[in-house]
């Protein structure tokens, strides 16, 4: 029998949330929803962080090009109770998981440093000084 370690855990908490993201991928892929909403946007599951008991799972999600992400956040929402059974039927878990959907601002991040580090007051910084 395996001795369960804190580094154990956290790959098992990363290979639960990938499931989870797999299976909720799938099922919006496949418009299994009805939902007008989800139908008109293409939404990416770009991360799902599970709790330590696996009983909560926070999913990030970005519409294609960002739009209407208030609107596909609420569908989302409103559409909670099946897609939390549907990933239950998927991934097989003691139980299925809260999920709880919020914007991914990862990619407004990024950019937005981006942005910054191509400004002239920036780049003349971190120009060659030889």
């Amino acid at each position: 029998m395996a001795i369960a370690t804190s580094e154990n855990r956290s790959v098992r908490l990363l290979r639960v949330g990938e499931q989870v993201r797999h299976a909720l991928s799938d099922i919006l892929m496949r418009g299994d929803v009805h939902d007008d909403v989800l139908a008109s946007h293409a939404v990416s599951i770009t991360e799902v962080r599970m709790s330590p008991d696996l009983r909560h799972a926070i999913v990030f999600v970005k519409p294609l090009l960002g739009a209407d992400e208030d609107k596909v956040l609420a569908a989302l929402k409103q559409h909670v109770r099946y897609l939390r059974g549907e990933v239950a039927k998927r991934v097989k878990m003691k139980f299925s998981a809260q999920l709880k959907f919020l914007a991914d601002e990862s990619f407004d991040e990024g950019s937005h440093i981006d942005a910054l580090l191509r400004s002239p007051h920036i780049a003349r910084d971190l120009g060659d000084k030889n």
